[in-house]
């Protein structure tokens, strides 16, 4: 968990691959810690071939059906055909806006929130920003996309930086991109 936040979260991401990655693991956590989602990262990974979208949306109902018995996943049926549901549209939205990366800044204008939290009271579950992304995604017709979702995935990519004030990665963040 450590790791995690000290080399992947607020770090802005800009490729498509590593923001579905997310998306995928962001839903998976709905309801579950994010230190159980992390723990079945590796096996989200191959079970969903290494998050390519395209060999995910062709994946047939029986595949999706046999992961519900793939321990290194979450195993709830609902998550595990969210995935190729919200595949298909990510793919859709590539097409329209030439990267999901375009699409998904957009909702920031195009830089990262930075906030200043002192506790971690302070920090909100939503935002409008994330609010607003939810409703357009679910729109679209992707699921487990919600507000609350939404926003642990802005901060995960680093569309928000919500590191406390007092964290060492708020002031050496800079402007690294993965």
């Amino acid at each position: 968990m450590k790791n995690y936040h000290d080399t992947e979260w607020g770090v802005p991401v800009f490729k498509d691959q590593k923001l579905f990655e997310f998306l995928v693991l962001e839903g998976a956590q709905a309801g579950l810690s994010w230190e159980t989602v992390l723990k079945k990262r590796a096996g989200y990974k191959k079970a969903f071939h290494n998050f390519n979208v395209v060999k995910i949306a062709q994946m047939t109902d029986g595949e999706l059906l046999s992961l519900q018995k793939d321990e290194r996943i979450i195993r709830n049926r609902l998550k595990i055909f969210s995935v190729r549901t919200n595949a298909k549209i990510f793919i859709e939205i590539q097409k329209e806006f030439g990267t999901f990366s375009t699409y998904l800044w957009q909702f920031v204008d195009g830089k990262q929130i930075i906030n200043h939290w002192r506790s971690a009271a302070e920090i909100p579950t939503n935002i409008p920003e994330s609010k607003a992304l939810a409703r357009d995604l679910k729109k679209r017709g992707m699921t487990f996309v919600g507000g609350t979702i939404m926003y642990a995935y802005m901060q995960a990519v680093g569309l928000v930086d919500d590191h406390l004030v007092s964290c060492w990665k708020k002031t050496n963040l800079g402007h690294r991109k993965s």
